[in-house]
């Protein structure tokens, strides 16, 4: 990292009985920062609620104006913050953040609603999207026209960190006898500023914030996540591992046929060559579908032994098919002779089953003639006996 590279400001106060006393005025730089980026937004609001409805006015014909009535409002606020919340500690209902830049960010959202003229306060305005619009196109043209450099937004920033960091987290507090003394400690100062030595990072940080950045950096050179042999970039370490990484993960080039391995990218050709068989079998599947498992695994041994080390060149389910079916075609026709017999079995076993119906319908048929027979005998008997009753009467 490099050194400090900002210039050390010594504060010299008012002399003392003990002497002259010089302070450290480091900060944390990208609270500052932070704080000073919130300050344009801020301005924008009050400028464009404070002119809504004028047709003499706009935005930036009152700009300078309400700045500066910007920062006096956030200094004397900032000086004053302190009795504030001890003043709000005793209310049950009051929540205070301790860190600068909520407590800044609301005194500017404060200062902003003051700006807000009658128009802005009963028209609807403060809802409207063509609002937002108008405070993002009049932050855009300040920062265009340079109307509010960064860096002085900085310098007043940092007054006001100091002003309400009371726990003096986010600034450094000590103070010194000599000036070598501070110069000594602004060495070895935890809020030093250092820049990232990262190629490509133009981040500014300060010195306690190191191990930090550098967990997160984006230009940082890191070792692949997936532990292959490469050093990338952490911003481009995603694109990297889903890509171009050996040891990216993927699906076997045969699991259109059935296998369902997966592996890293590196270890594919392994993968094919010690499968090989599984693979073949796989194919030869989805190829004779009636074809059982022992005839399968006899043909693969037969494949293998014709194909003279040629399959282990197909690179996917496709061109093994394709070879495998040029090996067969001098193999010839797969045997079967296990699945026939097995299916013989079942047509004889029909052939009965369909036997014994029709011969129970047959003697059936035969019963029950023979039933109609008697039947008709005797119906022709009682016949004739009442036409004999019927012609002795008549007699």
């Amino acid at each position: 990292m490099d050194l400090p590279t900002n210039d050390v400001e010594l504060v010299r106060e008012d002399e003392k009985e003990r002497g002259l006393t010089f302070h450290c005025e480091l900060y944390d730089t990208e609270i500052v920062r932070k704080i000073a980026q919130a300050f344009l937004p801020g301005l924008s609001s009050a400028c464009v609620d404070n002119t809504t409805g004028d047709m003499f006015r706009n935005p930036g014909s009152v700009a300078a104006d309400i700045r500066k009535e910007m920062v006096d409002y956030l200094t004397q606020r900032s000086e004053s913050f302190v009795a504030e919340s001890v003043v709000l500690e005793g209310d049950l209902d009051g929540e205070v953040s301790d860190h600068p830049y909520d407590i800044i960010s609301n005194m500017v959202d404060d200062f902003a609603s003051l700006k807000r003229n009658l128009f802005s306060r009963v028209s609807g305005w403060l809802l409207s999207e063509k609002r937002e619009d108008k405070i993002d196109d009049f932050v855009q043209e300040m920062e265009i026209n340079g109307f509010w450099l960064l860096d002085r937004r900085e310098a007043v920033a940092q007054i006001l960190v100091k002003n309400v960091d009371f726990k003096n987290i986010f600034h450094c507090d000590k103070k010194f006898n000599t000036a070598e003394e501070l110069v000594e400690h602004v060495v070895n100062c935890g809020f030093r500023t250092m820049n990232c030595s990262n190629e490509g990072c133009s981040t500014v940080f300060c010195a306690s914030h190191l191990e930090k950045h550098d967990s997160a950096c984006p230009f940082k050179i890191i070792p692949c996540e997936q532990q292959c042999s490469e050093n990338i970039m952490r911003r481009e370490m995603d694109r990297h591992c889903i890509t171009v990484c050996p040891m990216k993960i993927v699906s076997c080039p045969f699991y259109a046929v059935g296998c369902q391995s997966t592996m890293p990218h590196s270890i594919i050709q392994q993968h094919r060559s010690d499968n090989l068989h599984s693979h073949l079998l796989y194919t030869l599947k989805s190829i004779h579908k009636g074809g059982s498992e022992e005839d399968l695994k006899k043909r693969v041994d037969q494949i293998v032994e014709s194909s003279s080390g040629r399959l282990a060149d197909a690179r996917d389910a496709r061109s093994l098919i394709l070879k495998v079916k040029d090996v067969e075609a001098k193999l010839g026709p797969l045997e079967v002779k296990a699945a026939e017999k097995v299916s013989e079995e079942p047509n004889k076993a029909g052939e009965n089953s369909s036997e014994e119906p029709i011969e129970a319908f047959n003697k059936g048929g035969e019963e029950s003639t023979g039933v109609d027979k008697i039947g008709s005998e005797k119906s022709n008997e009682t016949i004739n006996k009442v036409g004999e009753e019927l012609s002795s009467i008549q007699i």
